[in-house]
């Protein structure tokens, strides 16, 4: 069954230098845990050098974001082949950042989503609302939408493999997160949405994973709820004890 999965998004942060210092260094102080996922997604000009350095370790490499087509006319865009061929094993898919100031739209999500499950990329697709959705009492019709627009057309098996992100858009980057009763309600509904709409199979297997301002003190009671299945760590990830002790709390509840 499922492990608890545990990301580092780095967003704009580090050099390929800085990063490849802070994988050497985090993957000596991880190589005995077995029993959680570990990924880092570093900016796009480090993702070649960052899969060398984690190589042959318990460390995966995500790219933050790609585009949908496989080539052309896209000044300053990646694509989901080239993502992969830098060493990417995972790719970060409709981050609220992506969203808020970029304009993707749940259409475009599910179109990367698409080109990454062509290019054999596992997906980390995050989802959530913002806090205007929440206080309106919109949140689950929020997650209801997001899941079935940027799911559209993927099937149960592609979904086992998926991983998705809950992120409350009012809890990225404010210090702010969601309660464990927020959390839990959040996750759960979204793992019986995708029991309904895709099968048993897909939501037993498939990921969802919390995002929104985590850190080492609050990891162990949000992984200890029953459908959370780890996180996507932003900020707290920068710095290597911090994160290494987000990995650590977040063993090993039973799933």
């Amino acid at each position: 069954m499922r492990i608890p999965f545990i990301a580092a998004n780095w967003k704009m942060h580090k050099t390929v230098h800085e990063s490849v210092v802070f994988v050497k260094e985090f993957r000596s102080l991880v190589k005995d845990i077995e029993d959680v996922e570990i990924v880092v997604a570093p900016p796009f000009t480090a993702v070649h050098a960052v899969a060398e350095a984690a190589r042959n370790s318990n460390v995966g490499v995500a790219g933050q974001n790609l585009h949908w087509e496989r080539q052309g006319a896209f000044t300053g865009e990646v694509s989901a082949e080239m993502v992969r061929e830098a060493g990417a094993e995972y790719v970060i898919i409709g981050h609220s950042e992506r969203r808020r100031l970029f304009g993707d739209t749940d259409e475009l999500v599910n179109r990367r989503l698409i080109a990454a499950l062509g290019a054999k990329l596992t997906p980390i697709v995050c989802i959530g609302e913002t806090l205007e959705e929440r206080e309106g009492s919109q949140t689950l019709a929020v997650l209801d939408r997001q899941l079935k627009v940027g799911l559209d057309s993927i099937t149960g098996e592609q979904i086992a493999s998926l991983v998705i992100a809950y992120e409350p858009v009012w809890a990225i980057g404010t210090g702010r997160n969601a309660t464990p009763e927020q959390a839990g309600e959040a996750h759960a509904h979204i793992r019986q949405r995708i029991r309904q709409w895709f099968g048993g199979h897909a939501a037993d297997h498939c990921h969802v994973i919390y995002g929104g301002s985590v850190k080492a003190d609050n990891t162990r009671d949000l992984v200890a709820l029953p459908d959370v299945d780890g996180a996507l760590v932003g900020g707290a990830s920068l710095d290597l004890k911090g994160f290494f002790d987000i990995v650590s709390k977040s063993r090993k509840r039973g799933t």
